[in-house]
């Protein structure tokens, strides 16, 4: 019998299911990456540490949401770039068109041990949400709280010094 501690992590089950989600109902996928050295994203669209990608069939080529990593290729101002995401680096997938989707832990910056460090305690769920294990942090983002769908990327907002989570939010 494998116990919740030696089991496989839940998010890229949960990223892939969706993705399959958004696509199988003609919505857009975007995922909320927290940037750090580990990732590799075009760093001129980061902002406050975090980038919004659009990674619908059309935005992207070569997309491959492994257990371990997102990778893709897209084009930002014409030029295509190879994306690669760490899966404990998404801190949501949702759809653009209705901001449906779940957001995750911020993963901590490993300390100059190696070893990851533990994410920030889990937020409180609201009665109409199903359990869940202990070790995933999982919330519905509210309909109408994506950021702009530009195509490109974007960063979430987040209130400066604030120590909390960012956001989602649709600005028209």
């Amino acid at each position: 019998m494998i116990d919740a501690q030696s089991s496989t992590s839940t998010r890229p089950y949960l990223i892939r299911a969706l993705y399959e989600w958004c696509t199988d109902n003609g919505l857009t996928p975007y995922v909320a990456v927290q940037v750090d050295e580990t990732v590799q994203v075009p760093r001129e669209y980061v902002k406050d540490g975090e980038i919004v990608l659009n990674i619908s069939f059309d935005a992207t080529s070569s997309l491959k949401l492994g257990n371990d990593l997102i990778v893709f290729s897209a084009r930002f101002a014409g030029k295509p770039r190879e994306i690669m995401i760490p899966v404990d680096r998404v801190i949501a997938i949702y759809a653009r068109e209705n901001g449906q989707g779940m957001a995750f832990p911020r993963s901590a910056a490993p300390p100059s041990g190696g070893a990851e460090a533990p994410a920030e305690p889990a937020v409180q769920a609201s009665p109409q949400e199903a359990p869940r294990a202990p070790d995933v942090d999982v919330r519905l983002v509210n309909p109408g709280t994506a950021p702009p769908p530009d195509g490109t990327g974007g960063a979430a907002p987040k209130a400066p010094g604030s120590g909390k989570r960012p956001k989602l939010t649709r600005i028209k």
